[in-house]
């Protein structure tokens, strides 16, 4: 399936090797997060361009769900973006930055929050305020999809009845107890497998 033609958030590999280089889960946002968004350290690539290109990191914001004892879990169908995560169990909300609402000159802290509700909004609707709340970051380079990809992991405190889904590309959206979702584990992504390894850190 050819990606269509859009421009996605990126920054330079250089700049994670400068701040630290980790493989998994890390709970140090202060500490990457705003170096990321540091206006003069992203910019826009052609998505096409930044699939194939390992010398930078596509920034995706991953929201995780839940109302303290469950979180929303769902099934990626035939018509999500990303082909090879396709019938993979996930509990992350997310996907790429592009530079459609956005100057290509100024992507900062607010505008990646602008654009974390805004991905959020997408394929949920919400009754309530929207604010996740960012809570770890995640780098797999053991995967063709991860080194490419760098997560931004939120947590969103929201009950159940004031959940419904809006996109076609997530089905079977349903909240489940966490012990739950640690069972079926291996049915999941990786990303989501490693929020899982981490969800007690998101509670606090």
């Amino acid at each position: 399936m050819a990606i269509k033609d859009e421009n996605v958030l990126v920054f330079p590999r250089s700049l994670f090797e400068q701040l630290g280089v980790f493989q998994g889960f890390n709970s140090d946002v202060k500490h990457y997060l705003p170096a990321i968004l540091e206006a003069k350290n992203n910019s826009f690539m052609a998505r096409a361009q930044a699939e194939t290109n390992p010398d930078f990191k596509q920034v995706i914001p991953y929201v995780v769900i839940t109302d303290g004892k469950s979180v929303l879990h769902y099934v990626r169908g035939k018509k999500a973006g990303e082909q090879r995560l396709v019938a993979k169990g996930s509990v992350g909300i997310g996907g790429h930055i592009n530079d459609e609402d956005h100057t290509l000159f100024a992507f900062g802290a607010q505008a990646f929050a602008d654009a974390v509700n805004r991905e959020v909004c997408e394929e949920l609707s919400i009754q309530g305020d929207i604010q996740p709340r960012p809570v770890g970051l995640i780098n797999d380079d053991s995967t063709e999809v991860g080194r490419v990809h760098f997560g931004v992991v939120h947590v969103l405190f929201c009950t159940p009845d004031k959940v419904s889904k809006k996109e076609q590309v997530i089905t079977q959206v349903e909240f489940v107890p966490i012990e739950e979702l640690k069972a079926k584990r291996e049915q999941m992504e990786t990303w989501s497998q490693l929020c899982l390894d981490n969800i007690e850190a998101f509670l606090k």
